[in-house]
């Protein structure tokens, strides 16, 4: 009840203000209005986007499947509080994916909030952030799901991804050179995931990560999105690596997953995720590359007597490579290589290998945008599969 009448007053607060600062109205994607103090002390960019998606599934020996739904409905808040040093972002998740998950651990209640974090510019060079909010884990899941080049993020991130958590992140970059610039993120987190709301229940996540960018910064941050919609004059690269180690960790995909239950409580080992990522962009042409490696102390939940449960850390590695062109017209046609092997003695899955062939065209960039795509997955041993998927998104 709480929540929705938070929702009502920041509608009626919205339709208040559009109707006073109708002629004020950002452009379209800049949000949906800016608000700014008296004293300008402080400032806060409202914003909504969209996902509406189709899917059909056809695997061997079984009936099609077709869904619709809304994939993404988010309310984002952004703005300085007091002094421009002092940045915020507020993310909140209304669609049923986003706040899916409810348990004993987030009091039983929905996971409505994506990001609640502070970035405080201390010192030239230097962030501090604190809150909720991604984790500098593996390019592609960094990439805003609104930003994505094709409908949705490749199976190596739904495998190995380390998502959000709730913690601080120290962030600096410099530079080597007039173009060579490195940066740098380290990061200690809860180790649960996100909107945890009932202990720690094993110990804490340590994550470090290092980007070189030997040509210098992309145009717009272009490094986290898809597609190249800035056209590149120049030849753009970035090259990183991060390594995290999640200490006693009980879910069996680090910080993600489902907790590994013993008849003593919970199953604890700890969980090594190493990866590795690149993008390149140069007019129109992108390239994204990403390895993902994980392993684990003890990989097998064991109960008191040392039987096992049935529960597994999903240890393995996969490889994603992603490529597109965009044409003058913004139409794009891109395409995508994912390989996963989990180690089959451990997790008992076989090697799964999806191709994807993706078409999309972008009317106002990333903000309203249409994406088809055809995917074949073929699973060792197993049933293979055909998903073709259709969405439109929209970003105010």
């Amino acid at each position: 009840m709480e929540f929705r009448t938070t929702l009502v007053a920041i509608s009626l607060l919205a339709i208040t203000t559009l109707n006073a600062q109708e002629s004020n109205a950002p452009k379209f994607g800049k949000g949906l209005f800016n608000l700014v103090g008296k004293d300008s002390s402080w400032t806060m960019k409202i914003g909504a986007r969209m996902q509406f998606l189709a899917i059909s599934n056809w695997e061997d020996n079984a009936a099609n499947e077709s869904n619709f739904l809304v994939r993404r409905a988010r309310l984002k808040f952004d703005g300085y509080a007091f002094t421009p040093k002092l940045k915020y972002k507020l993310e909140l998740g209304l669609s049923n994916r986003d706040i899916s998950g409810a348990s004993p651990f987030t009091s039983n209640a929905p996971r409505y909030i994506l990001d609640a974090v502070m970035k405080w510019h201390f010192a030239p060079n230097f962030e501090l952030w604190f809150g909720q909010t991604k984790l500098p884990g593996n390019r592609e899941r960094v990439v805003s799901s609104g930003n994505l080049q094709q409908v949705d993020r490749s199976l190596l991130n739904r495998r190995f991804n380390i998502d959000r958590d709730l913690g601080i992140q120290l962030r600096h970059h410099f530079n080597l050179s007039d173009t060579f610039v490195v940066k740098e993120t380290l990061s200690i987190s809860q180790g649960e995931g996100r909107n945890i709301t009932t202990g720690n229940l094993g110990g804490h996540q340590y994550t470090g990560r290092i980007e070189l960018l030997p040509f210098g910064n992309f145009s717009s941050k272009g490094d986290y999105k898809g597609s190249d919609l800035k056209r590149e004059k120049t030849p753009r690269l970035a090259i990183a690596a991060t390594y995290d180690f999640n200490n006693n960790a009980v879910k069996n995909r680090s910080n993600q997953g489902s907790y590994m239950v013993t008849d003593t409580g919970f199953y604890e080992t700890n969980i090594s995720t190493l990866f590795i990522d690149a993008m390149f962009k140069y007019q129109g042409f992108s390239l994204m590359a990403e390895y993902a490696h994980r392993d684990a102390n003890d990989p097998l939940a064991k109960n008191s007597d040392g039987t096992f449960t049935g529960d597994a850390v999903q240890v393995g590695k996969g490889l994603n490579l992603q490529t597109g062109y965009l044409l003058k017209s913004n139409w794009e046609i891109s395409g995508r290589y994912t390989n996963i092997e989990l180690d089959r003695t451990i997790t008992g899955k076989n090697p799964e290998n999806q191709y994807t062939l993706g078409v999309s065209k972008y009317i106002v960039g990333h903000k309203l945008k249409v994406q088809t795509d055809i995917s074949h997955l073929e699973v060792e041993n197993g049933n293979n599969e055909l998903m073709y998927r259709l969405q439109f998104d929209i970003h105010f």
